[in-house]
This record gives C-alpha cells, structure tokens and sequence, in this order.
C-alpha cells in the first residue's frame, strides 16, 4: 500500500502511523508523499527522520474545501508519487468529488468521536458538552458526506468526571495513535470486503 497522508496541524497521527511502519506493525506500506495546506505546519516534519520530505501545496482558492485548482494540485502531487491510499491526518478541508472518484474508497479518516455521533469540528467538544459518558475515535473511509463513510475501526474512551474539552481531546488522540495503525494494516492486508456501509473481514 501506498499511502499519502495528508494534514494540517501537528501531524501526531502521521507520526504514530510512520513509527508503526518502521518497526513493522504496519507491513507492506510507504509513505510516498507527506502534503500539507499550511506552509508551517509541523506534519511537514515528521517523515524527516523516516527519510521522506513534507511538501506545502497551495490548496486555494478555497478555504474550507479542496477543490478546483487546489484540488488538482493536490491530485497531480498524488498521481506524481504513485500514491494508491490518501491518509487523511487532520487535514482540515472537505474532500470532494475530483478526489474521491481519483481514490474510490481509498480515502482514509480518523475522527475524534464514535460516529455517527458528534460529527463535525471539536467533536471531543461536542461530546463533553453533551454529557456523554463514553466516547472515543472512528476510522473510516471518506465519502461526499461530513465524517458519514463506512467505518473500519473504533475505540471507546470513557469521558470522566473532571475533564476538561482538553484533557479528554488527549486521552481520544492517545487511543487514535493505536487504532490508525491497526486499521490501515487491516486495509492493507487486502482482507476487508466493503459490503453497503459495513466493512467485513475475508477470511
């Protein structure tokens, strides 16, 4: 499998995902491009030791999606480094129609709640505010929808009675560094059928 992964931020996710590479919990994968929209973000950084470049694509003109003449940037960078899997790290923008027939179900997410609840931006957030006691991480492959594709993984985390929106957002990315990994082995293994919304195991 090769992978592109893509984000926005401080690039934690990519980072969990290049340390399982190495030490060979996620076999049979390259990391063959790190892309970024902001010019400084620290996801840049983090295939340095690994041996892989982060590169800033300009994803205007728009600035909450990734479409028109960012979106074929984006696409040609991809096509360039024969990337076959888009990993999607933080990166803050919706994906749309170019990509995702460019990458059917090759499209990958993690979002910071069980879906389907508490799609959407500051879902640790959400969730608190909300009062639920339990909460967690999905891993799932990207559609048109916000945070609606077919889910591949997920992992609880039990929301505790002295959190805050940040040490609840902590102990979600801790469990996100463990279950991206896992679900993009399972993805790379060639052993997942998606049959309608539900992702099955080939034996």
């Amino acid at each position: 499998m090769n992978i592109a992964i893509l984000g926005s931020g401080k690039g934690s996710n990519a980072e969990a995902i290049f340390a399982a590479i190495a030490d060979g919990t996620l076999p049979a994968t390259k990391v063959v491009a790190l892309l970024s929209d902001v010019p400084d973000a620290g996801i840049l950084q983090r295939g340095i030791r690994y041996g892989v470049t982060g590169t800033y694509i300009d994803a205007g003109p728009f600035r909450t999606k990734l479409d028109g003449p960012g979106e074929q940037r984006y696409l040609d960078a991809l096509r360039a480094a024969d990337a076959d899997t888009i990993v999607l790290a933080g990166f803050m923008r919706i994906i749309k129609a170019g990509m995702l027939a460019a990458f059917p179900n090759r499209i990958v997410n993690i979002h910071p709640s069980l879906l389907p609840a508490f799609p959407g931006l500051n879902a640790w957030r959400q969730a608190l505010d909300y009062g639920v006691r339990i909460t967690g991480c999905t891993v799932h492959l990207v559609d048109a929808g916000t945070d609606t594709g077919p889910i591949l993984d997920q992992m609880a985390v039990r929301v505790h009675d002295d959190d805050t929106a940040e040490s609840l957002h902590a102990r979600i990315q801790e469990c996100e560094h463990t279950i991206y990994p896992a679900a993009l082995q399972r993805l790379a293994s060639g052993r997942l059928r998606l049959t309608g919304r539900r992702m099955i195991a080939v034996v």
